[in-house]
Parts: structure tokens; C-alpha cells; sequence
């Protein structure tokens, strides 16, 4: 059986790491699957499999561009000018609620999206997204094609972070409805697979924690995700 050799390194890379103020973005290796959004909105970059997954869920409710992207993936400098300004135009209790410090923001990942309905103005750092109509129909399908809403004010002394109606984050599936139907936020999610693996609908996940020389069985595994703290994972489909 073929073996898969897992590095240090890939311990900060996958769909599935876990990015905040406590666990620093260590690797950039995510943007070498960066696609634009749209060729109309060719500026906003997003993970390929995130942007190809996102286009289906706002085809199945039929959007027809009354949901728009706002903002993806950030460079470090996009990230550090943006928060910097922030401070200067919205004071620090502003920018510390919803604007994450540099290398904390999952947005550099890649895997992150702001979404906004299409009005003639904009709010870039808090775009309209309300809990009604047609962004609420995204919000309730997202977690079938991968996404999650990130910050939900009921997980804030958690995630550090204040509401985001509008901010999603791309796991894949089915991490985004087990997290979703259990009522976790992703900091959540990253700690129970430490302590049990899940099995959901045909699938098997579990958590395998680094150490040298790690391999593992390739045998019907799908993916596997670095966590950004200590270690995999493995998410596999089962008979």
C-alpha cells in the first residue's frame, strides 16, 4: 500500500487550518491556487476549489448577482495596510472588532470571502449581509458546498472576533456541515478532532498528531489538511 510522507511544514497548509490571533499564518503556500472571482471581478482572488465551490452555491439559489464578492484573499501588505488604516479612520476598538491583525487574518489564505449584497455602495470592511431574503438563502445552503460563516456573535469570546454576517470560509465538505449542525465555530471543530474522530455520512475524520518521519496509508483518503498548530486531518471515505 502506497504510503503518503508528511513534513513539518504541511502542518500549515490544507483547507482546514486554523487561522487567528493565537495561530499565526506560517505559510503563503495557499495562494498558488488563487483564480479571480469573475472576469468581472477580477481583483478578488480566491482558492480555486473555494471559487468553483462558491459559483455553485450562488447558482443553486439563483442569485443572478444580487450577492457580490467584496473582498478575498489579502497579501500581507494588503492585510497591515488595511488594518493600519483602519486605526487611523475607525479608532482601535473599530479595527480590533473586525479587522485582524496581520498574519491572523484568513484572509490571506485564500480560503476566506466577504460577501455583500449588490448595492450602489459598498462597505468594504462590513458589507450588508443580513439575516433575510436572498443572503439568508446563502447562508443556510453554504455548508453543503463547503463554507461556513465564521464569526457568529454567540462564538466571540471564542474567536476573538465580533460578528461577520459577512464573512465565509471554505473547509470542504462535510467539515462545513458537521461544524455547522453541532453548532461550533472552526476553533471549536480544530480541538474536538483532537480528542475523538467523526464518522458523517460516509466519511471518517481523525487527527493524527506530527511527529518525524510521519507516514500514513494513502487508502481511501480524500484529503488531508494541516491544522496550523501540531498536526493532520485526515478526512477518508468509508464503505
Amino acid at each position: 500500500m502506497q504510503k503518503i510522507k508528511l513534513s513539518k511544514d504541511d502542518i500549515y497548509k490544507g483547507n482546514l487550518i486554523l487561522v487567528n490571533s493565537k495561530n499565526l499564518l506560517k505559510s503563503d503556500s495557499n495562494i498558488e491556487t488563487l483564480e479571480p472571482f469573475s472576469l468581472e471581478f477580477k481583483d478578488i482572488l480566491l482558492n480555486k476549489e473555494a471559487n468553483e465551490q462558491l459559483h455553485k452555491a450562488l447558482k443553486f439559489i439563483k442569485s443572478e448577482n444580487k450577492i457580490v464578492p467584496v473582498s478575498g484573499y489579502r497579501s500581507l501588505n494588503e492585510q497591515t495596510e488595511l488594518f493600519n488604516s483602519s486605526i487611523k479612520e475607525n479608532g482601535e476598538e473599530f479595527t480590533y472588532r473586525y479587522v485582524a491583525l496581520p498574519n491572523a487574518s484568513e484572509h490571506q489564505t485564500g480560503l476566506a470571502i466577504d460577501l455583500g449584497l449588490n448595492l450602489p455602495e459598498i462597505d468594504f470592511i462590513r458589507p450588508s449581509f443580513p439575516h433575510e431574503g436572498i443572503t439568508e438563502e446563502f447562508r443556510h445552503i453554504a455548508p453543503d458546498f463547503g463554507f461556513i460563516e465564521r464569526y457568529q456573535k454567540i462564538k466571540q469570546n471564542i474567536t476573538l472576533i465580533d460578528a461577520e454576517e459577512w464573512h465565509f470560509r471554505y473547509v470542504t465538505y462535510p467539515h462545513s456541515k458537521i461544524i455547522t449542525e453541532r453548532g461550533l465555530c472552526l476553533e471549536e471543530y480544530i480541538e474536538l478532532l483532537k480528542h475523538e474522530s467523526l464518522k458523517y455520512e460516509d466519511y471518517e475524520i481523525t487527527y493524527i498528531k506530527y511527529q518525524e518521519g510521519l507516514e500514513i496509508d494513502s487508502e481511501n483518503i480524500i484529503s488531508i489538511s494541516g491544522n496550523n498548530q501540531d498536526g493532520f486531518i485526515i478526512t477518508k471515505k468509508i464503505n
